[in-house]
């Protein structure tokens, strides 16, 4: 089989568009219709229905697909580790959310890096949704996420959980509030495809409290911009208490009871189910697990 052709049509299914998947390839769109047409001729199976909306796997078609997702994780992770040891290079692609991000995880990448010289090491920071197609697409090997995404090519490990507290430092907010005095709140969210906004709005709803229910003053997809406007009372959110420990023991920050409401963040270390971790990404997903990470 030729892995050309069947990276063609991966990219076509993936782009669900012909001309698109032509540009991301550097190709004529005759030369990757030709190109899938020689695996369909070769499969001897009809792969894709084509229309005016764009592509549409075949029952062929899935099963190749399903195959190829596979084929073509291994021929990167190949081509990747053998580069590293013609260069003689570890490196190590981290993703993460935002909330332990740009908090916890940088001490356990000292930590982690200080134990192992020889690796270069690149975290990428970003929401939820964002690190989790940087994963599936290969991005990075490994991700750091709030919540969980299912997906059925991604394994999730789960490494801690922290609440979501409410918090202000406005002087005139009671302690203790009902979800009924939530919604009348000048609250600030975070940003769709964030693993926070997920965690509260799924929270909420089992109360049956909408986000269109809410008095959401603005969206930030920053949790950093959301506790400097907090401290300088702009709004009030939802911000996990691993990121404001120091606020709240110095007062700067109080957190708000909502009546029967408790939001728990689950964190979860992601990577896909076919693609291999090599010997120093499990050691980074075994240091994170274990008691060594020291998140700050």
């Amino acid at each position: 089989m030729n892995i050309d052709y069947l990276k063609a049509f991966y990219v076509t299914v993936k782009a669900n568009s012909i001309s698109k998947a032509a540009r991301i390839m550097h190709l004529t769109q005759p030369g990757l219709s030709m190109q899938i047409q020689s695996l369909e001729k070769e499969l001897q199976v009809s792969l894709l229905n084509r229309s005016n909306r764009g592509v549409e796997l075949t029952e062929a078609g899935q099963i190749v697909f399903d195959y190829a997702n596979t084929i073509l994780s291994l021929q990167d992770n190949i081509e990747r580790d053998l580069t590293n040891l013609k260069t003689h290079k570890k490196k190590l692609l981290i993703g993460s959310c935002k909330s332990i991000g740009e908090y916890a995880l940088p001490c356990s990448v000292y930590i982690y890096k200080h134990e192992n010289p020889d690796i270069d090491i690149n975290l990428e920071i970003s929401n939820t949704a964002t690190v989790i197609d940087n994963v599936l697409n290969k991005t990075v090997n490994v991700g750091i996420v709030q919540g969980k995404i299912d997906h059925k090519d991604l394994v999730y490990e789960k490494i801690t959980s922290n609440k979501m507290l409410l918090v202000t430092s406005l002087p005139l907010v009671k302690d203790n509030i009902t979800i009924e005095e939530l919604k009348k709140l000048p609250l600030i969210f975070r940003e769709e495809g964030s693993g926070a906004r997920e965690d509260i709005t799924k929270a909420l709803s089992e109360k049956n409290i909408l986000t269109d229910d809410l008095n959401i003053i603005y969206e930030l997809n920053s949790m950093e911009a959301i506790k400097t406007s907090v401290i300088s009372a702009k709004g009030i959110s939802f911000i996990p208490e691993l990121i404001i420990k120091r606020e709240l023991r110095d007062k700067v920050l109080t957190n708000i009871d909502v009546e029967d409401l408790d939001i728990v963040s689950d964190y979860y270390i992601v990577y896909k189910k076919n693609n291999n971790l090599n010997p120093y990404e499990q050691g980074f997903v075994d240091f994170l697990k274990s008691k060594k990470r020291g998140f700050c």
